[in-house]
């Protein structure tokens, strides 16, 4: 990780943020990864207003992420928040139906730029939301990502929460299926200490 530095997603890295999405057409459908987040008029209209939305969730603090920078450029990124700023994760009725209790947090996105996936940046923005929420005081975090039973795909573009082997390697154990190829996986992150 030492060529890439992770940043927090606010008003002074939205442009970086925006780039990124821009150079990947909007993200998944042109959502600006929106589509997480609770239901709201403007939501889903267009891709101009889910950026609009977007940009306000972070002005008003209530949308969370990790970029991944090389230089001076966002070439990856997750997605993180408690689970009243992201309730509309996929296959939802099943998971409430099985949940023991809430996370403090969860991941529900990581989008790395085209054409540098399969070299490790879903890890280290991974990584990067760990050590984000580790700095807002830690807690149970939880990931939804694709169980593929090990085989790398040759097209990971729909993997828009990365793999559970990836999980794993970044110290998140195996927790129950969610819904046809998806699982929960967690990891109690602790908070970090101040120097």
């Amino acid at each position: 990780m030492s060529d890439f530095k992770i940043k927090a997603l606010t008003p002074e890295t939205f442009d970086d943020f925006a780039a990124l999405v821009e150079r990947n057409k909007g993200m998944f459908a042109s959502c600006w990864c929106t589509h997480f987040h609770p239901e709201c008029a403007e939501k889903g209209q267009s891709a101009e207003g889910n950026r609009a939305l977007k940009q306000r969730l972070v002005a008003d603090g209530i949308a969370h992420a990790a970029l991944v920078y090389d230089g001076d450029r966002a070439v990856a990124w997750a997605e993180y928040g408690s689970p009243e700023e992201l309730p509309n994760i996929q296959h939802r009725k099943e998971y409430v139906a099985t949940a023991e209790r809430l996370p403090d947090y969860r991941v529900t996105c990581i989008l790395v730029e085209r054409d540098r996936r399969g070299h490790g940046l879903a890890a280290i923005a991974l990584r990067g939301a760990v050590e984000l929420i580790a700095q807002a005081g830690g807690g149970l975090v939880e990931g939804y990502p694709h169980d593929t039973g090990g085989v790398r795909k040759k097209n990971s573009s729909f993997l828009y929460n990365g793999t559970r082997t990836m999980y794993e390697r970044e110290g998140f154990t195996y927790d129950r299926p969610k819904g046809l190829g998806n699982c929960v996986m967690v990891r109690d992150v602790a908070p970090a200490t101040r120097d």
